[in-house]
């Protein structure tokens, strides 16, 4: 099992800070984004197909799981999933129990790449996030629901980083001293304390501290 099945305090208080995050991110996009029908669950069967192949399923050549790059769609798969959540319920606290009961029975459908399928087929059919199906994913995938929260907002809070920094109109600078932003998160997230109340502050402070001047 990837993560311990007792969800207390501490994982509400991650899902809750996740949850915000998202709805931050998702506002900066569009002040009124929760309006404008965007396919959550399109997004996310199409993750589907990509982390698959990070997985491996070609039997006409040798591959191996490239364990890192499916955490990162698991991460990507798991951003869309919020947004389908809040999109349907505003109330964080009910979504934070909701994610906190699926992670305590998460769903296997056979091996991993099985369970990736059915988790899309459940995606498409019904067009909402599986929270449970997704919870066996990360189950399978040996990912934690710390690392989960700690990939999750490294990455929220760099693509935060950029935008202010000007990824959008080409100024933002993405190598800093012979290494890539990603780099530098990675060691940042090591460094510090994900269950202090100010972690993604840490994490901006600590980015700002690293970026050329």
């Amino acid at each position: 099992m990837g993560f311990d099945q007792s969800i207390g305090a501490e994982v509400k208080h991650q899902f809750l800070t996740m949850l915000q995050l998202q709805d931050d991110m998702n506002s900066k996009v569009h002040p009124d984004w929760r309006q404008q029908g965007y396919a959550w669950y399109r997004a996310i069967w199409i993750e589907c197909a990509e982390l698959m192949d990070h997985y491996g399923w070609k039997w006409w050549k040798k591959q191996q799981p490239d364990r890192e790059q499916v955490i990162l769609e698991l991460i990507d798969i798991w951003h869309f999933g919020l947004s389908a959540l809040l999109q349907s319920e505003s109330d964080t606290d009910k979504l934070s129990e909701y994610l906190g009961q699926a992670m305590s029975t998460p769903q296997v459908d056979g091996d991993f790449l099985q369970s990736v399928e059915s988790f899309a087929q459940t995606v498409l059919v019904q067009r909402k996030f599986d929270a449970a199906r997704f919870a066996g994913l990360l189950s399978l995938a040996d990912v934690s629901i710390d690392r989960l929260f700690q990939s999750y907002v490294g990455k929220n809070v760099l693509n935060f980083f950029r935008q202010d920094r000007g990824y959008k109109d080409g100024t933002y600078i993405k190598v800093w001293h012979g290494r890539e932003d990603n780099v530098h998160l990675a060691e940042i997230l090591s460094s510090l304390d994900m269950y202090s109340p100010s972690y993604k502050d840490d994490i901006y402070r600590a980015l700002v501290d690293r970026y050329p001047a």
